[in-house]
């Protein structure tokens, strides 16, 4: 008999990867669980056919349905995601928070042999700049402001102590093809962080893997990460990027990039996942290529023409520039060393 997965998260970047992952396997029984609204999608509705939904809105309480179904594992996927997650913290606090605790109550209460897996984050972490090698023996210790870190860190807490089998893998920076694009949220990354990204792909052969591997990971935190080939400095990645989408070279105003107060660094640690579920195939490299492609000469040479109005208009978005030329004494505390 086929086992019983119910995913949450279908219609995020890593999410869309898991769902079709699992269909590509065939050998697993898949219900999603999702707004009514993302069964009008695309990429749901050609999948329809081959799975089971659930449909719910984590945003209304009272609303959500018992789940009592049988599940042999549950990957909880969904989340609201910065920068929404920390600038609208009442949705952060439903869907993060609020959703995992409704399923954890729904599986014990009706599947309590069920396995869980959970999407964490490298923001429970903060600010590594000085200490970027980072193991999941590390405190958890929030940057200021990172509010959905906070809600990451709450979720794990209660996923803790829920009486399952439990896994949680704390995701790195997650660069594939429709997200992280180039955005205000880029200035609050220091230049200087390390980084260590991985492929939405990957990502989700993590999850998908780690299915048949309950017994090396329940009960445990991982760290998921791309590894060594994955790795370099957030200033070089971006360089890079600005380049792959033709916008000239990484030249911006003093201040305009926060100096402390985010996020990411080097899992040395990592490996420990990819020995119990080999997810790992592509690079940093493998990385830029996908980004190059994905750029037509067309829209290359458009956007190089327009340079300078696009980093015109991205400056004025930077909330360390704006800190900084307005002389706001607490966000210049929350970005700057001096």
């Amino acid at each position: 008999m086929k086992k019983k997965i119910l995913l949450t998260g279908s219609s995020g970047t890593v999410g869309r990867e898991v769902l079709k992952q699992l269909i590509e396997l065939n050998k697993y029984n898949i219900t999603i669980m999702c707004r009514k609204s993302a069964l009008k999608k695309t990429f749901i509705k050609h999948f329809l056919p081959k799975i089971n939904c659930i449909v719910v809105d984590f945003e209304q309480v009272e609303k959500k349905p018992e789940i009592k179904e049988k599940f042999d594992v549950v990957i909880h996927l969904a989340a609201v995601i910065p920068p929404l997650a920390n600038t609208n913290l009442p949705l952060a606090n439903s869907i993060n928070v609020g959703a995992t605790k409704y399923l954890l109550e729904q599986i014990k209460k009706y599947n309590s042999e069920a396995f869980f897996m959970y999407s964490s984050s490298i923001s429970v972490y903060g600010d590594r700049i000085t200490n970027p090698h980072i193991t999941t023996s590390d405190p958890i210790n929030i940057s200021f402001g990172d509010h959905y870190a906070k809600t990451k860190a709450k979720a794990e807490s209660a996923i803790q102590n829920s009486a399952l089998d439990w896994t949680i893998f704390r995701l790195t920076a997650i660069m594939g093809l429709n997200n992280h694009k180039i955005s205000p949220l880029m200035f609050h990354m220091p230049l200087n962080t390390s980084i260590e990204i991985c492929t939405p792909m990957d990502t989700a052969r993590a999850f998908v893997n780690g299915i048949e591997k309950r017994n090396e990971l329940k009960n445990k935190i991982f760290n998921l990460g791309g590894g060594e080939n994955c790795r370099t400095t957030y200033e070089k990645f971006l360089k890079k990027n600005l380049k792959i989408n033709g916008l000239g070279k990484l030249k911006f105003p003093k201040k305009c990039f926060a100096e402390k107060n985010f996020h990411c660094g080097f899992y040395s640690d990592g490996e420990l996942l990819q020995q119990i579920t080999n997810f790992r195939t592509d690079t940093l490299s493998d990385y830029y290529q996908m980004n190059s492609n994905r750029v037509s000469f067309f829209k290359k040479t458009i956007a190089s023409m327009f340079t300078p109005i696009i980093r015109l208009l991205l400056v004025r978005k930077s909330e360390p520039y704006l800190a900084y030329k307005s002389n706001d004494e607490s966000m210049k505390k929350r970005f700057f060393l001096d």
